[in-house]
């Protein structure tokens, strides 16, 4: 029963961990504009993300654009793209494997030792997953504190963490909780090579023919002489 339980709090983990994986990878709040300087209107906002920028400014409507092409973003957002659509990838087929060895589903039966080797897979995946969130969110969170504090840039040209950020984070967290639930199953020993061990053991055991070894001539009892 414990072991349900546990199973299906990290299916909810790893579940709101790919779904969080999803929304920051379609944000294009990954970095934002700070505006320091005093000849900076206030009231303006740019986004950057990994397939659009969005600009805001007051009284008007928020204005999108997808990069024409993927060499105008920088070195970490052109990671990132790749990166989380391999956590996505991951977190997805981690959840389906995950799904067919759950002891409430009735996918292989009466085989514990394959449910749990199913598991085990699933989170190895899932925490793959995690890594692969976690790699690209604090890439470009060094970057953009690298650049917030450095004395050569304009304050246009510092940036700010977005909201993406923080959901990445959370979202690996989520995920690598998952997945260590996931992994950190004991596997149980194997029921039909105890019964083929048993059953060998049984032949060696059942018959053993005793060898009569006959006495040398010089070693005889003290009866036959009598």
């Amino acid at each position: 029963m414990a072991l349900a339980v546990l199973e299906i709090v990290a299916m909810i983990l790893s579940t709101i961990g790919l779904i969080g994986a999803a929304a920051a990878t379609g944000m294009p709040m990954w970095r934002v504009t700070a505006f320091i300087g005093e000849n900076i209107i206030v009231m303006e906002t740019l986004w950057e993300g990994l397939w659009m920028n969005c600009f805001r400014q007051a009284n008007i409507r928020m204005q999108c654009k997808v990069y024409d092409s993927l060499l105008i973003l920088p070195p970490d957002l052109q990671a990132a793209r790749g990166l989380m659509c391999c956590s996505l990838a991951l977190a997805f087929l981690g959840l389906m494997i995950a799904t067919m060895g759950m002891q409430c589903t009735s996918c292989i039966r009466d085989n514990d030792r394959a449910k749990s080797i199913i598991l085990i897979i699933s989170g190895c995946l899932i925490i793959m997953a995690s890594i692969c969130v976690l790699i690209p969110v604090s890439w470009t969170g060094n970057v953009i504190i690298r650049d917030f504090y450095n004395p050569l840039l304009l304050d246009a040209q510092r940036r700010e963490l977005g909201e993406a950020l923080y959901i990445g984070w959370v979202t690996s967290a989520f995920l690598f909780a998952g997945g260590c639930i996931f992994a950190c199953r004991s596997v149980p020993e194997d029921k039909n090579s105890q019964r083929l061990l048993y059953s060998r053991n049984a032949q060696h055991v059942g018959y053993q023919p005793h060898v009569l070894q006959r006495l040398p001539s010089s070693v005889r009892s003290r009866s036959d002489y009598v």
